[in-house]
């Protein structure tokens, strides 16, 4: 059973779907079958899209899942699908933008360009893993196992589109494919085990094009690489018509990770695999590769910011998903609701947000600058010390890329231990993915092996800070400074809050004549670029 929610906002595209679970969609276990799962998930988002544009969807692209639970026979599944944000690239059919309403809405919306970002750079993190890694392939040895060739886990099989695997316009369900994917998938899992695998996470699907009601669809699995407590299956699709003659066409591909329990539910060590000569040694490497990033994204991005370390260890594979937390994070801070005004003097605002385990704080004001120069300077933390009394210096330590530079920022403030306090800071530059937009640099601290903590200083962390700068008209910009506050730096922020000092207007009153003064000398440079 579906429905949907009243119009207005993300709310207007909201499906909301309740399905009892039969015996006829569970697997051996009694357990419902992640295809089936998949099934009605991907109904629920198509009827989601479609709400809001007007028109058929397919779906193109699933970001990470994981599987934690079981649902048994008898028990309902309910599920939620809402649009968050709508991307225009290349398509003929041009989407309408969303406004959305309430704060969970705003949150999601806020942080939607950083998933599709993410998604886009997954192929490059991938290469540029795999070249920075050894090309030998290094077979571990595992006690009491049997080496297996990975072709003895190879499956292939062959679906006929139906009427009832199609939407109204011949298109074959995303969710359907996926659940054939997955069929194929365990099968081969289990040539390697030799039981009955449980499936726990599907990385990111993308689909490279449809079928049509009366294809046959190919689907090839086998298993990439086993672990000691689980093994990675490659599977593809691929489509052609009724004409053997027709050449096949690729449309999924997708490596899902399966584990074997025991009695007791824990996983059991798995068979090694023996790659094939060339191409399976790449797949295995891959696999390799994969699981790091997947264990990357998974502890950075999907587990709460109570849970992130304040510093996450830095490096080239972990660098995507390390920046959409930084900016994720000061995202869903700005878009919190519950914001109470603390101060004010003059035209400088400064207002709390008073959490479980944080106390965050926003310093606000206009200024008459270009938002577009005020985020080129604010975003340049080598002169951060000309306007802010508490930074001493700051070297840029990498360049990351166009958009993130990580920097040690050495500060004049005094430690407990009468040291200067010094941090390794991750910047992360957004411009606005759509009008209303604010743009965005965010900080966060990692760590990195070339500059550990040294006796002669403090080191420092902060969680979530940064600046988002809204343009209010060609040349008024609303500039805020958002900042989580980590217990070294407390007592500063409370003293300012109740009035016992004014440390935050000085610095914000100095931050607006830095930017005055120059937005014209910027101006020049970009016009002699």
């Amino acid at each position: 059973m579906a429905s949907e929610a009243p119009a207005g906002g993300g709310g207007g595209t909201e499906v909301r779907m309740s399905q009892l679970v039969l015996p006829c969609h569970t697997n051996h276990r009694g357990q419902l079958g992640v295809g089936q799962l998949l099934q009605w998930i991907d109904a629920a988002a198509c009827l989601s899209a479609e709400r809001h544009a007007g028109c058929p969807c397919v779906t193109a692209s699933m970001d990470d899942i994981y599987f934690e639970h079981t649902i048994s026979v008898g028990q309902v599944v309910n599920i939620k699908a809402k649009v968050n944000r709508a991307f225009n690239s290349s398509m003929e059919v041009k989407l309408k933008p969303l406004t959305p309403q309430t704060e969970e809405e705003k949150i999601e919306h806020s942080i939607a360009a950083e998933r599709r970002r993410m998604r886009l750079a997954h192929k490059d993190t991938l290469k540029d893993l795999l070249t920075r890694s050894p090309r030998e392939t290094e077979l571990e040895t595992r006690d009491g196992s049997m080496a297996v060739p990975a072709e003895k886990t190879r499956v292939e099989s062959v679906e006929l589109v139906l009427p009832p695997h199609a939407n109204h316009q011949g298109n074959t369900f995303g969710g359907q494919i996926m659940a054939w994917m997955e069929n194929v998938a365990t099968i081969a899992a289990s040539r390697l085990c030799h039981a009955h695998p449980t499936l726990t996470a599907i990385e990111m699907f993308h689909f490279r094009g449809p079928s049509q009601v009366g294809d046959r669809l190919v689907l090839k699995a086998i298993v990439n690489n086993a672990f000691k407590n689980s093994m990675e299956v490659g599977v593809c699709a691929e489509a052609y018509g009724q004409e053997m003659s027709t050449s096949r066409r690729h449309i999924n591909s997708a490596f899902m990770t399966f584990v074997v329990l025991d009695e007791e539910g824990r996983p059991r060590t798995l068979p090694m695999v023996v790659p094939e000569p060339e191409d399976g040694e790449r797949r295995y490497r891959e696999a390799s590769a994969r699981k790091k990033i997947r264990l990357d994204r998974k502890y950075i991005v999907s587990c709460r910011q109570t849970e992130v370390p304040l510093s996450v260890p830095w490096d080239q594979s972990n660098k995507v998903y390390l920046s959409y937390n930084n900016v994720s994070a000061l995202k869903t801070l700005v878009a919190k609701a519950n914001w109470v005004l603390a101060r004010e003097k003059e035209k400088v605002r400064m207002y709390t947000l008073e959490e479980d385990k944080f106390l965050s704080f926003r310093i606000e004001m206009t200024v008459c600058i270009p938002a577009a120069q005020a985020f080129s300077l604010l975003s340049d933390l080598q002169r951060r010390h000309e306007w802010d009394s508490h930074y001493a210096s700051a070297e840029l330590v990498q360049q990351v890329d166009d958009d993130d530079v990580i920097y040690h920022v050495v500060s004049q403030t005094l430690s407990h231990e009468n040291k200067p306090q010094d941090f390794v800071i991750l910047a992360s530059r957004r411009k606005p993915c759509d009008k209303g937009d604010p743009y965005v640099v965010a900080f966060r601290s990692v760590t990195l092996p070339t500059h550990l903590p040294s006796p002669g200083f403090t080191r420092g962390e902060t969680l979530c800070s940064g600046f988002c700068i809204w343009s209010e008209s060609e040349e008024m910009s609303k500039v805020a400074y958002y900042n989580q506050a980590t217990p070294g730096y407390l007592n500063y922020v409370t003293t300012n809050i109740v009035g016992l000092s004014s440390n935050f207007y000085a610095t914000f009153v100095a931050c607006e004549k830095f930017l005055l003064k120059n937005k014209d000398d910027l101006i020049l440079r970009l016009q002699d670029l």
